[in-house]
This record gives C-alpha cells, sequence and structure tokens, in this order.
C-alpha cells in the first residue's frame, strides 16, 4: 500500500475495534494486529505510529499478556490505552498496582495543554475510565499530563522516546475531546497526512480480488441488506461475470423483504438468484430456543445452501460475505471475548466446499461501509436500507421459533417502521425494530380476559455498531404504534419500550 499506516496491537478489549476506527475518522489508514505479532513483521508493515489497546487483564498478572520491550526501542510513536498504558509503564520500568479507588465511568480529569495530546483542547474535561490498577510509580523519563481525583496517572509522556500513555478509553463517546486527543498522537507525534479515503480503499479491494479470484467463479450470499449490497457492488466492479449473487429466502425475512430485494437487484447489472428455503429452515430450527444455538444452525444452514446452488451453477470456487469489522470482534477475535456468533462468522461450519471466503468489507464499520456503497454508485434506497442482522427474524423472536410467531412479528414490525418513516424520523434513528418476546401477560381486550404476548420496540442511535444509545422517540410516534399493532395485529396484547444502551445491552434482543 502507498498510504501511511497505523499498527494497533489487540490486547482483546471490546472496544478495540472502536480504535480503529476513530483512527480512520482522520483519514489515517489502520490495521489491527494481536499483540504477539513479531517485531520482524511490524517493521515490514514500516507503520507511523502503534497503539496498545486495552485489555481485560491484569499486567500484573502472571502470564499476562505483553510484547517484546524491543518495540519500545524502533524508535516508532507509541500510544498505550488502559490495559496498553499500564503496560508501557511496566516495560518501562515503572510501578503499576492494584488503585485505593477504582475507576468505571465518566470522571473529571485535569490536562497539561503542553502535551500535543491535548494541546488546544481545554484544561479540564469528562473521560471514559474502566481500571483496576493505576500507575503507582512513573518509569525514568516519563512525567504525568492527565490527573484525576483518584488517579495521579490518567496520561503519561515521554516526548523524548515518542512513549504515550492513557489511562482511560479516548475512543468511546463518553470521552470529551477523545478524538481531538487521538489526533494529537496521529499527526503532532506520528506526523500522519491524513491520505486513507474509501476511495482509495475500493481501489485496493477491487485489485485484492481481482488478483485471489484470477479467472474463477464467486458466489456472493446476497441478503439485501447494506453490507451485502455493498459488497456486491464492489465484487461486480472486480470481477463482472465471475459473480453470482444468490439471495437465499429463508422464510426469516421482513414483511414483503423477499420481494423487495428482488426487484432491487433485478434492475442491476448482476446476475441473481433467489432460492427459497423457508421450510428448511424453520425445519431446522424447530424446537430451538437458544440464540447462540440459532446463529450457529443458520449459519451452517446457510453454507449447506450456498454449496447446493454453487452445484447447480457449475464450478464455484469462492464463496464471498459482506461480514463486518464488528460482526467480527463481537464473535470473539483474538482475545477478546464471544458476546454472540455472527451467523457469518462464529456460525460458520469447520468444512466448506470452497477454496476460500471472500470477505472485501471484513475491516469496514458500517458507517464506512454506506460511504463506501455511495463511492460505488449505489443508489441510496440502498445504501440507507434499515440494518437487518443475518439470522433475521430468528433473533427477534425469543423461544422457539414459529410460522405463527414470525407472521405476527412482520406485521408488527411494519407498522413500527411505517409510523417512524411517518414522523420522517427514518434517516436519524441508526436502527428501529420490533421483537416478539417468549414472556405473556395478562390483558383485556372487549370486555374479556386476554392471556397474549409482550412485544418490545427498540430504536438506538449508532455511528459504529459497537456502542449505541437508546432514541428518545416522540411519544407520540410510540402512542400510534402502539394502538396500531394492538387493534391490527393479533396475540399482542402489551407493548414495552427498550430504553437500553450498549454497553451493557446488545442492539439486537439475541
Amino acid at each position: 500500500m502507498k498510504n501511511q499506516r497505523v499498527l494497533i496491537l489487540d490486547f482483546g478489549g471490546q472496544y478495540n475495534q472502536l480504535i480503529a476506527r476513530r483512527v480512520r475518522e482522520w483519514n489515517v489508514y489502520c490495521e489491527v494486529a494481536p499483540y504477539t505479532i513479531p517485531i520482524a513483521e511490524i517493521q515490514k508493515r514500516d507503520p507511523i505510529g502503534i497503539i496498545f489497546t486495552g485489555g481485560p487483564n491484569s499486567v500484573t498478572e502472571k502470564g499476562a499478556p505483553s510484547v517484546d520491550p524491543a518495540l519500545l526501542e524502533l524508535g516508532i510513536p507509541v500510544l498505550g490505552l488502559c490495559y496498553g498504558c499500564q503496560l508501557m509503564a511496566k516495560l518501562c520500568g515503572g510501578e503499576v498496582g492494584s488503585a485505593p479507588v477504582k475507576e468505571f465511568g465518566k470522571t473529571l480529569a485535569q490536562f497539561d495543554r503542553s502535551s500535543p495530546l491535548f494541546r488546544d483542547l481545554p484544561q479540564e474535561g469528562a473521560v471514559w475510565m474502566s481500571h483496576n490498577d493505576y500507575i503507582r510509580r512513573l518509569p525514568e523519563g516519563f512525567r504525568s499530563v492527565a490527573q484525576t481525583a483518584d488517579c495521579p496517572v490518567a496520561a503519561m509522556e515521554n516526548p523524548e522516546r515518542r512513549l504515550f500513555g492513557m489511562q482511560y478509553h479516548p475512543e468511546v463517546n463518553h470521552t470529551e475531546n477523545g478524538l481531538q486527543m487521538l489526533r494529537g498522537f496521529l499527526f503532532d507525534v506520528c506526523g500522519a497526512r491524513g491520505d486513507w479515503t474509501m476511495g482509495s480503499y475500493a481501489s485496493q479491494a477491487i485489485e485484492e480480488v481481482r488478483q485471489k479470484v484470477g479467472g474463477g467463479k464467486v458466489l456472493l450470499a446476497l441478503s439485501g441488506g447494506v453490507d451485502s449490497s455493498v459488497c456486491a457492488a464492489l465484487l461486480s466492479q472486480a470481477i463482472g461475470e465471475q459473480l453470482t449473487c444468490i439471495f437465499v429466502d429463508t422464510g426469516l425475512m421482513r414483511k414483503d423483504e423477499g420481494d423487495e430485494v428482488e426487484r432491487a437487484f433485478k434492475t442491476m447489472p448482476i446476475r441473481f438468484v433467489r432460492v427459497s428455503a423457508a421450510d428448511h429452515f424453520l425445519g431446522k430450527l424447530g424446537g430451538v430456543t437458544d440464540p447462540e444455538l440459532k446463529r450457529r444452525i443458520i449459519g451452517e444452514e446457510f453454507i449447506r445452501v450456498f454449496e447446493q446452488e454453487a452445484k447447480k451453477i457449475g464450478a464455484v470456487d469462492y464463496l464471498a460475505q459482506g461480514t463486518i469489522y464488528p460482526d467480527v470482534i463481537e464473535s470473539g477475535a483474538g482475545d477478546a471475548a464471544t458476546i454472540k456468533s455472527h451467523h457469518n462468522v462464529g456460525g460458520l461450519p469447520d468444512t466448506i466446499g470452497f477454496k476460500a471466503i471472500i470477505e472485501p468489507l471484513r475491516l469496514l464499520f458500517k458507517d464506512e461501509v454506506r460511504t463506501l456503497g455511495t463511492e460505488l454508485g449505489l443508489p441510496d434506497y440502498l445504501v440507507w436500507r434499515q440494518p437487518f442482522p443475518g439470522p433475521g427474524l430468528a433473533v427477534r423472536v425469543l423461544g422457539e421459533i414459529t410460522e405463527e410467531k414470525l407472521a405476527i412479528l412482520r406485521e408488527a414490525d411494519a407498522i413500527f417502521r411505517e409510523e417512524v418513516a411517518k414522523a420522517g424520523l427514518e434517516r436519524s434513528i441508526g436502527q428501529y425494530f420490533a421483537v416478539l418476546t417468549d414472556m405473556r401477560s395478562v390483558g383485556v381486550m372487549g370486555d374479556g380476559r386476554t392471556y397474549d404476548y409482550t412485544l418490545a420496540l427498540r430504536a438506538v442511535n449508532t455511528t459504529d455498531f459497537m456502542t449505541a444509545d437508546w432514541v428518545r422517540l416522540p411519544y407520540e410516534v410510540l402512542d400510534r404504534t402502539s394502538i396500531r399493532i394492538v387493534n391490527e395485529v393479533g396475540r399482542i396484547n402489551r407493548i414495552v419500550y427498550d430504553v437500553t444502551s450498549k454497553p451493557p445491552a446488545t442492539i439486537e434482543w439475541e
């Protein structure tokens, strides 16, 4: 690559991919690598800077993740975040120990504005802390450049060695001016030019696909959602008629969605095949209530259906998927914990009938995927389509999946989306949908007792799908939605609104 790059060493924290996204917001290309990457490989990649991520361990534990101290002697600027900050302090001869007062959540900090990390920023602001340990004694040559009431080293630096650390998480929205702090490291310390764009990414991804595929054939798992649609556009530009897009109608789609997807792609210069497999998927999911098992069954069956379709088409060499970064990290990449297995990552079977899987969007976040879609010339109605999970309504019907439950949810979800659209809010909300819970409650309708399902409504705003905040929908919209659903959809007598952010919840309920 001709672009400058920053290397992010992953120590297993759940916010690690957010760091990559924040770096890219400054048009600086970055790659995430495991902390075990050899120094020789780091030098080969020639990064302008390195970032140590946070992680769940304590640097004082035996066998805690670490790096060769020689890495800090390469002359490459390094920024340690949270665990990465403590690790840097320990490797440089400082002392890390259990903090007298643990800090979690928003904490007020004071900053030394002479540091390149805080230049031109306010002297005081809130930061997002999450630590049990703290830096008890600074390494020689370092100084503290930020403090809180209970943490004397909220940030540290050794400008001569170009080593910097922050005890808090600048990558999350809860840290005031966190993005600007990262900019200070990238531009003032590392000398970044900001030379990476979606246009350059598209060109590189297209060329990589061409080199990998050669004269082979590719089968794309097309759901009709944003990710797979952008993937289809990119692959089409890369390999043209070597691509076949397979849309599997699993019976787990939203109301009329299968027909809408078919209409959208039939007008595009892409070979499109629709496979009706509702009976097959529902049969496999019969009696299953565990959400992880649902996802794994769907992932397995997706692959099997594609293998069958590949045989009909002829020799197909590669399977393509619209996998994106949040799918990867939530499925437990590297040392990170598994939050939930995405059907196209953790849900894949061990054996598949293709040479390899192609995932050109694997390093992108949702907002970057939308930008790429626009760059590739996709129409707005595809680029801004409401996100829909790969397993479909299977993870929005809690408990056992039945055709009756799916029919109830389809109608209720359609009404909710209609009311949001009527209010002109569809572009201002990141994602909104209905969930059919497995809980029943007593109600009264027509002077008679009912005992029917509780429906949950969910609306969140997010830019990266790694963190999200619940939307304060107008009461009028919730009121109209509730009245319509109770009157127009059978078997629902109670509606609740989800007011939980991510974390601690995930966006989907399963």
